[in-house]
């Protein structure tokens, strides 16, 4: 009996260290890791830590189990670029990729302060650049113009739409630049983590710091002192100076049960002096004041003090459901967001949260899968209605800010990805980025709520991304190819005006409407 006792325990020992290897990348098979350099490293990176796809390792995969994973290779996933692999890869092929990805690197990926600070280089001292612009141009009706063919960025006049300069960055930015609140300054993220200051009166980059492996975007206070980044990888958020982008802070992105969570979106709320966190992996907003102050509780039946913000500590807003993607309303009081559908515990449709309380106000009615962050709002009739862009169904939700009722689905030719506008111009544009018809522009009356024309500015060629001047009279819009183009448009008369060769142009995004909070454009 001892020896059958002692050969068990051998067997039990032997099995567990055959799992153990089994759920290491190094027991991958040779032709799975083929695969994956053939198809997957292009977006995901042959260390898989992610490129312009986002990182394909355990950590990744909070949210999504093996046989939803296994979907998403075989048929594409929707309101992304990840391409339907079933008619390529036969089933076993895609059931190892799938095992592949759910294993552990051999090296675990960390980016911890110390790494962060050994990033940080400075090229040169803002105090030891002039103050004087060397370029003559309107200030507040410059565009910067993000060219992720070839990773640069073209500062463009708004004026004459010439070029003045262009900056080789770093690879797949992502986000959106954003500006001091003087326009001077102009803050990058890249999607491997590499946050970027660039000055533009002097066309001269002051610091570049390294702040995750995979980042979503960033965040500028009001007041201009402090950067805030969010990462997919590591699970981290990273406060920076400003300044020189020096390191200040390193926050675990971590909920009181122990666990960690990816970074959706990091946004300013100017007038609560705080940076506002969606988080992937579990129903919580954060918000994180970067002033000393009290926030308040405003509800309507008490109001009291709910705590003294330390600048960068945390206050967690628990929710019911996750916040993949965000909107705030004009006056930053609420949050609308909205998540990916998953079944029946997380089921499709919006939710606002009135971020002084914290608490659900509303749910909203919004199919498919709204893409809030592109949202935009305007007065109509005696009201201020929000209208948002559908990257699942082909559909606008107008919804009335009032009650956060929708009043109305505009209908399309298909998803759309970016709606925009300007408080001067009678029109909201708004593209049909997936699907057959990637090349139409619908152009939408804002006090009818009709569509009054569709644009096919390049056939088969995909339209996306529309930016108003400073004063709303031109719109200037993307041709999302790597011969692509940026065609500027008389904002009344629809009537093309000038078209500038650029390289796959994903945006454009204007000083004076970014920092001056123009409600036709995101925030």
């Amino acid at each position: 009996m001892k020896f059958v006792s002692i050969l068990l325990i051998t067997l039990l020992l032997t099995m567990t260290a055959v799992a153990a290897v089994a759920n290491t990348e190094s027991a991958t098979t040779d032709l799975t890791k083929k695969n994956f350099k053939k198809h997957c490293a292009s977006c995901h990176g042959e260390d898989r830590l992610g490129i312009v796809g986002p990182p394909l390792i355990p950590q990744s995969f909070k949210r999504l189990k093996a046989k939803a994973a296994t979907l998403v290779i075989k048929n594409g996933r929707v309101a992304t670029q990840m391409p339907a692999f079933g008619k390529t890869l036969s089933d076993m092929q895609i059931s190892d990729l799938v095992d592949y990805i759910y294993t552990k690197p051999t090296h675990s990926p960390e980016w911890d302060m110390n790494a962060i600070k050994q990033s940080h280089k400075i090229s040169h001292a803002p105090e030891s650049l002039g103050n004087t612009p060397v370029f003559k141009a309107d200030m507040q009706n410059l565009f910067l113009v993000v060219e992720i063919g070839d990773h640069h960025v073209t500062l463009l006049n708004g004026d004459s739409f010439e070029p003045i300069y262009r900056l080789k960055t770093h690879n797949a930015l992502h986000g959106g630049p954003k500006y001091s609140k003087d326009g001077r300054y102009v803050f990058f993220a890249s999607r491997d983590g590499w946050i970027t200051k660039f000055d533009i009166y002097n066309l001269k980059v002051i610091a570049d710091i390294r702040v995750g492996i995979n980042t979503r975007n960033l965040a500028v206070s009001d007041d201009g002192k402090f950067i805030i980044a969010g990462n997919t990888l590591p699970h981290t958020a990273v406060i920076l100076s400003a300044h020189d982008l020096s390191p200040i802070k390193l926050i675990p992105v971590v909920n009181e049960a122990g666990e960690s969570s990816r970074v959706s979106a990091v946004y300013t709320a100017a007038p609560r002096q705080s940076f506002i966190l969606a988080l992937k992996d579990f129903p919580e907003v954060w918000e994180i004041p970067y002033v000393e102050k009290e926030i308040f509780v405003h509800d309507y039946r008490y109001e009291m003090p709910e705590y003294t913000g330390k600048p960068f500590s945390i206050r967690r807003i628990k929710l019911s459901n996750y916040l993949d993607d965000f909107f705030f309303n004009q006056d930053y009081t609420h949050i609308i967001g909205a998540a990916r559908p998953e079944g029946e515990r997380f089921p499709q449709g919006g939710q606002v949260i009135k971020i002084s309380s914290g608490r659900k106000v509303s749910n909203i009615d919004l199919p498919g899968m709204p893409h809030l962050s592109s949202g935009i709002s305007w007065k109509y009739k005696d009201t201020r209605i929000i209208a948002t862009p559908n990257i699942k169904k082909g559909i606008v939700s107008i919804i009335d800010t009032k009650d956060w009722k929708t009043i109305k689905k505009i209908k399309t030719k298909g998803p759309g990805f970016f709606m925009r506008s300007h408080e001067k111009s009678p029109y909201a544009w708004v593209d049909v980025f997936f699907g057959p018809h990637k090349d139409l522009v619908h152009i939408i009356d804002k006090q009818t709520l009709e569509i009054v024309k569709t644009l096919q500015p390049v056939p088969g060629k995909t339209a996306a991304h529309v930016e108003f001047t400073k004063d709303g009279r031109y719109a200037l819009l993307s041709i999302w190819e790597d011969d692509g183009a940026v065609i500027v448009y008389d904002a009344l008369t629809l009537k093309e005006v000038t078209r500038l060769p650029m390289k796959k142009p994903s945006g454009k995004y204007n000083v004076y409407n970014k920092t001056h909070l123009e409600e036709g454009t995101s925030h």
